[in-house]
């Protein structure tokens, strides 16, 4: 089941909410918790069970690492937070990676092994994460001990960020599981907050995609270079507004039950670095990686080399945490080498460059970088590279290059406006400022009756679309 599906908003959902604020507050955590489960449990019954055990796993864990920290013993806290943190990669490891290692092996020494290749349990990545998060702040006091077996399995399978995201610390949402407030003026901007990610998904995401994956189609012996830039161009767009668009369905359906999820996106192709843009893309993961793996192995607080190789290693952890593909560890370890160059020498170069130049240099790196996440088979992706750099025998351009780029401007500029703060800025009246309360309230009108047109839009395009996937559901 997906957000941007008939059945998710005409059913699954309304329900939902209807059983929530019908029950007494006490057991609304557990009316989230079950209505979790089947969220979940709608396209993979069978991984209910391995989502259910790491709750249990974790719970565990957590009520011993806690038990001992409150005694003072560590060394058994820490045993605890070990076996929680072996038990999740473990089974991360082996759905998510076991075919992969297989294969690569096999590959490498030409050595027979086993076929395995266990179906992937949809949003394993995302809460792993989560789940390991607990255990180790518990471990170090920056959490109290959840001794609620449900509250603690509805942070665990809380539907609005289950399946991609954003990765919610359970220090951040603590308080808000045991105290939340519900409000008229939350659940407003929920519905607004929802309503935008799910124009992002429908209205852009999913038609930039259906010209990706036309180009994609081409064979590589025949894509021009013109073509090649157009379909990165695509995909680049296309990712930013279906992951972005899913985080902000994920944020508006968090303050529909109460909960305020930290952002994940913040107009990241507005960039001035690739420093920067990694603080501004998929905000979750990167503070989890930095929090939990960069600064335990020293950050940059023992000198250059140490740095380095601190960076290296998230880097690849960061590739790899995308997909046991190839082309993803070479994606993490893209931008791991032009982290490293940036902090040894570049960032000073470009802090006296023009503002314009940045820009263009960000997005020639971020679009080139996306094109490498785009082709998990590694034997075509090589060659569309090399048709990026004029390294083609198609030329330059052709007809059907241009036929898609013209009939394709519109949608691709309205992507490209729709990927900065302009809107935002519009949105909020930094551009025109309100004089008059009437004409505040005509604005606020406005904006209700163009959130009502989106939602319609969407709707009427969901009835006779059957494309409609979600990218960081693979993840």
């Amino acid at each position: 089941m997906v957000f941007s599906s008939l059945l998710f908003l005409l059913r699954f959902l309304p329900l939902t909410l209807l059983a929530y604020y019908l029950a007494p507050r006490r057991l609304r955590n557990f009316v989230l918790f079950v209505a979790s489960i089947i969220f979940y449990a709608w396209g993979e019954p069978v991984c209910v069970v391995l989502i259910l055990f790491s709750t249990l796993t974790d719970y565990i864990t957590g009520r011993i690492a806690g038990y001992y920290v409150e005694r003072d013993q560590r060394s058994y806290a820490k045993m605890a937070v070990a076996a929680s943190a072996c038990i999740n990669l473990a089974l991360l490891a082996y759905f998510k990676y076991i075919a992969f290692f297989l294969q690569t092996i096999h590959t490498v020494f030409s050595i027979d092994t086993p076929g395995w290749n266990p179906a992937l349990p949809i949003g394993i990545s995302f809460y792993t994460f989560q789940t390991m998060s607990y255990t180790i702040d518990v471990y170090r006091q920056d959490a109290k001990v959840q001794k609620n077996l449900i509250t603690f399995g509805a942070y665990v399978a809380l539907f609005p960020q289950l399946i991609a995201g954003p990765i919610v610390r359970y220090k951040s949402i603590a308080e808000q599981l045991d105290y939340r407030r519900e409000s008229v003026d939350l659940f407003f901007d929920g519905i607004m907050r929802f309503t935008v990610g799910l124009g992002k998904k429908i209205l852009l995401a999913n038609q930039i995609g259906m010209l990706w994956n036309e180009i994609a189609a081409v064979p590589v012996d025949t894509l021009t270079t013109a073509m090649a830039w157009l379909g990165a161009g695509a995909f680049t767009l296309q990712i930013y507004f279906d992951f972005s668009g899913y985080s902000d369905m994920a944020i508006g359906l968090g303050k529909m039950f109460g909960f305020t999820f930290e952002e994940n996106f913040d107009y990241p192709y507005e960039s001035k670095s690739v420093t920067e843009f990694w603080r501004r893309w998929h905000i979750s993961l990167g503070s989890w990686f930095r929090e939990y793996v960069y600064i335990p192995l020293g950050g940059n607080r023992h000198g250059m080399l140490r740095q380095i190789r601190n960076l290296a290693i998230v880097w690849f952890l960061t590739g790899l945490w995308h997909g046991a593909y190839w082309n993803f560890v070479l994606w993490g370890v893209y931008y791991g080498v032009l982290l490293v160059i940036e902090k040894l020498f570049l960032f000073r170069i470009l802090e006296r460059m023009p503002s314009l130049f940045r820009h263009v240099y960000v997005i020639l790196i971020t679009v080139f970088g996306f094109s490498i996440f785009s082709y998990q088979d590694m034997g075509n992706g090589p060659g569309y590279m090399q048709a990026l750099f004029f390294h083609t025998n198609a030329g330059l351009a052709d007809q059907q290059t241009l036929y898609l780029l013209s009939s394709n401007m519109g949608l691709l500029l309205l992507g490209i406006i729709g990927c900065t703060s302009l809107t935002k800025r519009l949105a909020l009246d930094k551009c025109l400022p309100q004089r008059t309360q009437p004409e505040a309230c005509r604005r606020s009108i406005a904006g209700i009756c163009f959130f009502m047109a989106v939602s319609v839009v969407c709707f009427a395009m969901l009835v006779n679309s059957s494309y409609n996937p979600f990218l960081y559901f693979r993840f």
